[in-house]
C-alpha cells in the first residue's frame, strides 16, 4: 500500500513545475519553459520517499531532456515501489502564447499497474461523467456521435442541445465536429490539452459533458487514471495516424479493434494524482505572481477512497522572472 500522505508530496511537485513554467507565460520560448518546469518537478519528486520508476515521461517532447525520462528511477529509493507518470506542462505552446488551459500533472500507482504502450502515439477516446456509466459501455466507442450524445443527454437529464462536447481542433476531427454540430450539441474546441478535457468531462459542474476524439496515447493513459478516480467513464481505442505507427502496433501484438476501459489501463485503484493550474482553465485558476508572492491552485485525487481535494498555496516568489 502506498502511504496516503503521498498526495501532499505530489502536489508540491506540480506546484513547483507550475511556478517555474508560470515565469515563461507569454514569452514565446517553449523549450525554456518546458525545461524549467521539468527540472523543478524533478527536484521535488526526487525528495519523495518511494522507489519510483517513470513509465510515462517527458522524453516524448524533448528527446535530449535529462530529467523524467521513461524508465528512469525517481524518488529516494526507499518506500513503496511505484509507477510514476508525469505531464509537466500539458499545453506548452498555449503557455508561451499566454493562452488559457494549461496544467501540470503527476500521478503514481503500485509498480506494474499502469499499462504503457510506447509503440502507440494516438488513441481515440470517449469520456463521460459517472451519471452516464449505465448507458455508455465499451461498444459505445464505435457508435455514431448522435447515438452517444443522445443516450448521454438522457442519462444526464438534459436535451442534446444542452450538451457541451470537448474536441481537439484538428483536421482529423473535421467530420466528427460536423456530426456533433448536426445533433445540436455545442462544441468546445481546443488546440491542445485533451487530458484537461477528459477531467472536465468526468467532473460535475464544469460545463463540459463529453470529451471525444483522437489525441495522444500517453495523455489517454494518464487521463484514464484521473477519470477512474473521479468515477467517470473512459474508453479508448488505438488510432494510428500513419502506416508506420500501425505496423509497429500490429508487430507488437496489439489488437487495433480492442476497446480499452480505464480499468484495463490502470490495474489498481491505489492511485494518487495531482494537478496544478499553470494558466487559467475551467478546471483550475493559473499561477498568480504578485510582487514577491506566488499563488497556486491544485486538485488532488486519491483513487482508493475516491477523494478530491482542492488546495490553494501561497509562496514567496523565488527571484526575478527570466529574460527571454
Amino acid at each position: 500500500m502506498i502511504d496516503r500522505n503521498l498526495t501532499i508530496s505530489l502536489v508540491r511537485a506540480t506546484e513547483a513545475a507550475a511556478i517555474a513554467a508560470g515565469r515563461w507565460i507569454g514569452l514565446g520560448d517553449i523549450a525554456q519553459a518546458d525545461r524549467a518546469a521539468t527540472k523543478a518537478m524533478h527536484e521535488e519528486i526526487s525528495k519523495i520517499q518511494m522507489d519510483g520508476r517513470i513509465v510515462i515521461g517527458e522524453e516524448r517532447r524533448y528527446a535530449e531532456t535529462e530529467y523524467l525520462r521513461r524508465g528512469a528511477a525517481i524518488g529516494t529509493g526507499d518506500g513503496p515501489q511505484t509507477d510514476v507518470v508525469v505531464d509537466v506542462v500539458e499545453g506548452t505552446s498555449l503557455l508561451v502564447e499566454g493562452q488559457p488551459g494549461t496544467i501540470s500533472v503527476v500521478a503514481v500507482a503500485p509498480r506494474g499497474t499502469i499499462v504503457t504502450m510506447p509503440e502507440s502515439k494516438y488513441m481515440h477516446k470517449l469520456v463521460v461523467p459517472e451519471q452516464a456509466a449505465a448507458v455508455i459501455g465499451p461498444q459505445s466507442l464505435s457508435a455514431p456521435p448522435a447515438w452517444i450524445l443522445g443516450v448521454t443527454a438522457k442519462a444526464l437529464g438534459k436535451s442534446v442541445r444542452d450538451l457541451i462536447v470537448y474536441i481537439l481542433d484538428r483536421k482529423r476531427h473535421a467530420q466528427l465536429i460536423q456530426d456533433v454540430r448536426l445533433t445540436g450539441a455545442r462544441v468546445l474546441l481546443r488546440r491542445e490539452a485533451d487530458l484537461l478535457g477528459a477531467m472536465l468531462a468526468a467532473l460535475p459542474d464544469t460545463g463540459v459533458d463529453v470529451m471525444i476524439g483522437t489525441g495522444g496515447t500517453p495523455e489517454g493513459i494518464v487521463g484514464a487514471l484521473a477519470v477512474r478516480s473521479l468515477g467517470g467513464v473512459f474508453l479508448g481505442k488505438l488510432d494510428p495516424q500513419s502506416e508506420g505507427e500501425k505496423a509497429a502496433l500490429v508487430g507488437a501484438g496489439y489488437h487495433l479493434n480492442k476497446t480499452w476501459e480505464a480499468k484495463d489501463l490502470v490495474l489498481d485503484k491505489d492511485t494518487y494524482f495531482a494537478t496544478t493550474g499553470v494558466t487559467d482553465s475551467i478546471l483550475l485558476p493559473g499561477v498568480r505572481h504578485d510582487g514577491r508572492r506566488v499563488t497556486t491552485h491544485s486538485l488532488v485525487l486519491r483513487g482508493q477512497s475516491d477523494t478530491q481535494r482542492r488546495i490553494r498555496a501561497d509562496y514567496l516568489a523565488a527571484g526575478p522572472a527570466p529574460q527571454p
